[in-house]
């Protein structure tokens, strides 16, 4: 919680009562350029793109398998279109511990970047329609 105190990123947690933690992310203000992601996701932009990085995304073991870890993402990048209602950012970054990982965030429409198959991006734009919400006016 040391980034939290520090406004460096904001972490979220989801509970069981009892301040039993079952899950949690965090997400943090972050540039990219554009040079270094995919063209389908940079194309248009300018050269340093505003983005969210998903710096966290953990889920107790005994719940996974289950959906969960979707539902956790899907908060995270809820969360992530609503504040680029307010403070633009074009796309989303992760930074998958392993394959398994990159897996998980590719199912989930993101798609590494030119040669680091363990950084994903994904564009607000397409999260945001995939929540119902489009464009905001």
């Amino acid at each position: 919680m040391h980034a939290q105190a520090a406004r460096t990123a904001r972490t979220f947690v989801w509970h069981a009562g009892d301040e039993i933690v079952v899950g949690y992310f965090s997400l943090a203000a972050h540039l990219v350029h554009r040079a270094g992601i995919p063209k389908r996701v940079g194309r248009g932009a300018p050269d340093s793109i505003p983005a969210v990085l998903l710096a966290r995304l953990a889920l107790h073991r005994r719940l996974r398998g289950q959906g969960l870890g979707g539902e956790l993402l899907w908060d995270a990048l809820a969360r992530t279109v609503a504040a680029s209602e307010v403070a633009a950012a074009r796309v989303v970054v992760v930074d998958a511990i392993d394959a398994a990982a990159a897996g998980f965030y590719a199912h989930h429409g993101f798609v590494p970047v030119p040669g680091n198959p363990f950084r994903l991006v994904q564009k607000v734009s397409d999260i945001a329609s995939a929540l119902g919400r489009g464009r905001s006016r």
